[in-house]
C-alpha cells in the first residue's frame, strides 16, 4: 500500500513508533512525497487519519520513572474493566465487549490520563471539518493507494512457503538466541506475558513449547514440538493476512466518502504475470496521479450494508454468550457450536413434550417444522 509518488521521490518505511510518522513531514518540507511500503493497519491507519490520541504530554514533566497505565489496567478482570468504564465513559463502554481487555483499558487510560471521555475526543475528532464515522479527517487528502491483492489459496500457499524460507534462512537460531537473553529467566519465575511488548509478536510464541523443553525432552518428542511451531506460525500467519484484508475491504472500500482515499487493486495471483497485472498499471496509475489526471483505472469499491450495526449488542442465552455486532451475530447462531447448542435444546424440548401429559413424539416433529422453538 503506497500513499503519493514523485520524482525524484523519497521512500520510508512506516515502525511501531508515533515518533516515525514525523518523516514524512520532513519529506513534504523538501519538496518530495514519500512512499509508504508495507506497515501494519493501525499503523497507516495513523499515517492517513487524524485518529491518535497522545496522553503522553500530560505526565511528561512527572519525576521518577513514567509506568504504561495502560499495562497497569490490562493486569485487571475484563469484567472489572468494563465496570470501571461505565462508569466514567458509558458510551464508548456499551461499545466493548467486556472481554476486549486491551480496548477497554485503553479508554480508561485515555480518561485517566485527559479527564475527558475517550469516546467524547473521539466525537470531536469525527466533528472536525472533513471528519466522518471512522474518525477525523484525513491528514493527507491526495493520496494514491494501491494494493496488492491475490487468490486466497495462492497467498496461503506463499505464506507457508515464506515461513519455510525464514526456517532455512535461521530462523530457529534466532529464536533460541532471543529465548536466552530475554525469556528463559522470565519462564523458570513463570512471570512471562505473551500479551505485551516483543513478545506478542507472530513467530515466538508459537514455538514456546520447543524452545523451553529443547534438551529436556528425546529428540522426537523436540522434532514433533519443532514442527508444531512451525504448523502453528504458518496458521497465525495466514489469519494474520485474512485480518490486514479484511481490514482494506472495511476502512477503504466499503467506507467511500471524501475522508477515503481511493484504493487502486493489484492483482499478484500469478507472479508469471507481474509486469502486465503489476507494474504496468502501477505505473500508469502513479504517472497519472503526479500529472494530475484521471488514472486509467477505477478505483474498487465494494457494495455495503448502510443499515449494518457493528455495535449492536445481542446476549445468546443459550452459548451463554455477548455478541456485538449485527455481521458476528449472523456469523454465530450459523456456527456448528450455536448449532450443536440449538439441537441439544431441541432434543430436551422434545423430551420435555413427549413425557409430559399427553405428549407424544408427534409434538417434537411439529415444533421443529413451525419454528416454534425459541431461537435467541
Amino acid at each position: 500500500m503506497s500513499t503519493a509518488i514523485s520524482s525524484p521521490f523519497a521512500l520510508i518505511r512506516v515502525y511501531p513508533k508515533l515518533g516515525d510518522f514525523s518523516k514524512q513531514e520532513d519529506i513534504f518540507a523538501r519538496d518530495k512525497i514519500p512512499i509508504i511500503v508495507g506497515g501494519t493497519n493501525y499503523y497507516i491507519e495513523s499515517l492517513l487519519w487524524k485518529v491518535l490520541i497522545n496522553t503522553k504530554e500530560k505526565n511528561s514533566t512527572a519525576p521518577g520513572p513514567v509506568s504504561d497505565r495502560k499495562v497497569e489496567l490490562e493486569q485487571l478482570d475484563g469484567v472489572e474493566l468494563h465496570r470501571r468504564l461505565s462508569q466514567v465513559d458509558p458510551e464508548m463502554a456499551a461499545k466493548l465487549h467486556p472481554h476486549d481487555k486491551r480496548k477497554l483499558a485503553r479508554s480508561l487510560q485515555v480518561f485517566e490520563e485527559t479527564g475527558i471521555p475517550h469516546s467524547e475526543i473521539l466525537h470531536q475528532q469525527q466533528e472536525e471539518e472533513g471528519g466522518g464515522p471512522l474518525g477525523g479527517p484525513l491528514k493527507y487528502p491526495h493520496s494514491c493507494i494501491l494494493w496488492l491483492h491475490a487468490d486466497q489459496a495462492a497467498l496461503d500457499t506463499r505464506l507457508e512457503q515464506r515461513v519455510d524460507d525464514m526456517v532455512a534462512a535461521g530462523l530457529l537460531e534466532e529464536l533460541r538466541d532471543f529465548h536466552r537473553r530475554y525469556n528463559r529467566d522470565k519462564v523458570a519465575e513463570n512471570r512471562q506475558d505473551y500479551q505485551h511488548g516483543i513478545f506478542q509478536s507472530i513467530g515466538f510464541k508459537e514455538f514456546h513449547e520447543y524452545l523451553v523443553s529443547e534438551g529436556n525432552c528425546s529428540p522426537e518428542t523436540s522434532a514433533l514440538l519443532l514442527q508444531k511451531g512451525i504448523q502453528a506460525l504458518k496458521q497465525v500467519t495466514k489469519r494474520y493476512a485474512r485480518r490486514q484484508n479484511k481490514w482494506v475491504r472495511n476502512r477503504f472500500l466499503k467506507r467511500p466518502g471524501p475522508n477515503v482515499p481511493p484504493v487502486y487493486g493489484l492483482e499478484v495471483s500469478d507472479l508469471q504475470r507481474w509486469e502486465e497485472d503489476v507494474l504496468k498499471p502501477a505505473l500508469e496509475i502513479v504517472e497519472s496521479f503526479i500529472q494530475g489526471r484521471e488514472p486509467p483505472a477505477e478505483p474498487l469499491k465494494m457494495e455495503h450494508d448502510v443499515n449494518e450495526n457493528k455495535r449492536s449488542h445481542r446476549v445468546c442465552e443459550l452459548c451463554d454468550r455477548l455478541i456485538i455486532g449485527d455481521r458476528e451475530w449472523a456469523a454465530h447462531t450459523g456456527s456448528k457450536s450455536h448449532l450443536h447448542h440449538l439441537k441439544k435444546r431441541r432434543k430436551q424440548e422434545a423430551a420435555g413434550h413427549a413425557t409430559g401429559p399427553g405428549g407424544d413424539s408427534g409434538d417434537t416433529e411439529t415444533s421443529d417444522e413451525d419454528g416454534s422453538l425459541p431461537v435467541p
